[in-house]
């Protein structure tokens, strides 16, 4: 690891800490005043970062192939561990979708640009910004799905409805969401080919540049308000997930792909990132495990000091190996 990434861990983890400092002061309120910033992120700042980031989108430039090794072992993980918490019957009906969430999303722009950057250069970090450009859009569409169609179920189940009910109640709640509505609008601008007035773009960049120290503030709040105890084991499986089986499932899928080199080692170190705080939004948009996911993403950037050198190393041993460049 080098100077850069580790003084980006420190910049994250005392901005955290100024959270927590609020938090425990009360300065701003208790667990409902981290609960508004959430909300402030999730329906503001959120949605305009969406849009622009999807109406700005390139396709024809993009590196089909090693976008789909990416994505394909994520967003397989992310349907395995729903499944999974699914079949154990959890209280809130949302709770498999924050878990599912939690495990598989990254922290992508705040630590992983910088990691992209300082590793590989400008050739890594343009792989790197191509999985950037979707990674919210392919994971926050669908974890929304199945989180509206758990909560459509939940409530039409008790009413009797009928499934066509359910299906029809969970296609309005999703189209009409925070995160899927922008996405869509962004495509459609997108496929309008129409540039953004610059005025407006201005407003968007300002509003898109507060989720992350929004999110980052939250998390401390959250941590002051609910503690680690209680919740470590649960963070600990979700931590193992995140920073060991994904990246991993990501090695086997980008050498199945035929990638080797450079290209191969920036993907997989982006699944090796610790998880994002877009996990946290999404808990407190569902009120549902917001004191496990404030512990995984606590404990996820800890144990990222240890585990992505380790990931590093197993890159460099590689038959087709790679040579880090800091550009």
């Amino acid at each position: 690891m080098v100077g850069p990434i580790y003084l980006k861990l420190v910049a994250i983890f005392i901005v955290v800490a100024i959270g927590w400092g609020v938090g425990r002061t009360r300065f701003l309120g208790g667990g409902e005043a981290a609960r508004a910033l959430s909300n402030a992120a999730f329906y503001l700042f959120a949605p305009a970062l969406l849009f622009r980031t999807t109406a700005r989108i390139d396709f024809e430039q993009l590196p089909w192939s090693i976008v789909l090794a990416y994505f394909i072992p994520v967003v397989g993980l992310m349907l395995l561990v729903y499944a999974q918490q699914r079949r154990r019957a959890a209280a809130a009906p949302a709770a498999p979708s924050v878990r599912a969430i939690t495990a598989t999303f990254s922290n992508t722009v705040q630590l992983g640009i910088p990691v992209a950057a300082a590793l590989f250069g400008e050739a890594g970090l343009s792989v790197h910004l191509a999985v950037v450009s979707l990674h919210a859009l392919t994971l926050l569409s669908v974890v929304t799905v199945l989180a509206e169609l758990d909560l459509s179920r939940a409530a039409e189940g008790h009413a009797r409805r009928s499934l066509g009910a359910t299906l029809a109640t969970t296609a309005r709640n999703t189209l009409i969401h925070p995160v899927v509505m922008p996405v869509l609008l962004g495509l459609l601008w997108n496929l309008l080919d129409g540039p953004i007035p610059p005025a407006v773009d201005e407003i968007l960049v300002t509003l898109g540049q507060a989720v992350v120290p929004v999110c980052l503030i939250a998390t401390g709040m959250s941590l002051a308000h609910y503690g680690l105890r209680g919740s470590l084991g649960a963070a600990s499986v979700l931590s193992l997930l995140k920073l060991v089986v994904q990246p991993a499932l990501v090695l086997a899928v980008g050498l199945a792909f035929g990638l080797r080199g450079l290209p191969l080692a920036a993907i997989v170190m982006c699944a090796a990132l610790p998880a994002g705080t877009n996990s946290m939004m999404f808990a407190q948009r569902y009120a549902t495990r917001e004191a496990e996911v404030t512990s995984t993403l606590v404990l996820s950037m800890l144990a990222f000091v240890v585990t992505a050198p380790l990931w590093l190393l197993l890159l460099q041993l590689l038959p087709a190996g790679w040579v880090a460049s800091g550009g």
